[in-house]
């Protein structure tokens, strides 16, 4: 009998940082399985069957408990143990609190937080289950400082980063694994999913996707508690970060991310 390839799991791996992860766990001999909110996810589920491997898409909202749900029924359908997961799928939103629209910066925490949670539940307790797996949860270097003018955005990578690092000591004696990867700003579609293509941010230049999810995968398969994703301008804001006082990293931030009119 032909041993069977390990199976990996991606959510928001359709496009951007995701479908990179998923690119890493086929270039390493994992099958995939990956979500997406679109149809787009069906052409990456094909691009990713180039390197050898077994693609499973689905097509769900991750806003949604039914679409997180969905997708681990899905994965669970597959009968097999997951033996990694990238928790990636999240969304940003830019603009000034007072004139956001409720309703989307609703649906923002309900992918980025309730969203990570669902399916973090359903991934620990089947890894724990086998005894063995890797968790990668994607924060982002916004978790390291206040984010005027992503408001709300900025919090729930703070979330997921604190989520990581927590669960990761909980785990320890498991044989279950957790790492987060706080990527800097990257050349994906976030900042014009996000409406900040006319900030600073939005225009600047950025880290290449392909780097990031190499350096998310590395840590993952290394057993590091975090890493962060980007160039070493990147890595030093991050330092940086640790000693400036939030009102001195506020207003910096601001001013790469308040949109001109």
């Amino acid at each position: 009998m032909v041993d069977q390839r390990p199976l990996a799991m991606v959510t928001g791996g359709s496009s951007g940082i995701g479908f990179e992860l998923a690119k890493q766990f086929a270039e390493h001999g994992y099958d995939v399985a990956i979500s997406g909110s679109s149809t787009r996810v069906m052409e990456a589920a094909q691009d990713l069957r180039k390197y050898g491997v077994d693609a499973y898409p689905q097509q769900s909202d991750a806003a949604t408990y039914a679409g997180v749900e969905s997708f681990w029924q899905f994965i669970a359908s597959l009968n097999r143990p997951v033996e990694a997961a990238a928790l990636n799928v999240g969304i940003g939103l830019g603009g000034a609190f007072m004139d956001n629209d409720l309703e989307a910066e609703l649906r923002l925490i309900a992918i980025n937080v309730s969203g990570t949670v669902h399916m973090a539940k359903r991934v620990v307790q089947h890894m724990v289950k086998n005894g063995r797996g890797r968790i990668l949860i994607t924060s982002s270097v916004s978790a390291t400082q206040p984010t005027p003018y992503e408001t709300v955005y900025g919090p729930s990578k703070a979330f997921g980063f604190s989520f990581a690092e927590s669960l990761r000591e909980e785990l320890r004696e498991t044989g279950v694994t957790v790492t987060a990867l706080l990527p800097g700003a990257t050349d994906s579609d976030f900042h014009k999913n996000a409406g900040m293509s006319k900030s600073a941010i939005g225009a600047s230049q950025k880290n290449d996707k392909s780097l990031v999810a190499r350096q998310g995968f590395d840590a993952l398969m290394n057993d590091l508690d975090h890493v962060v994703g980007g160039n070493d301008a990147t890595r030093r804001q991050v330092e940086e970060n640790r000693t400036l006082p939030e009102p001195v990293k506020a207003a910096r931030q601001a001013k790469l991310t308040c949109i001109s009119q």
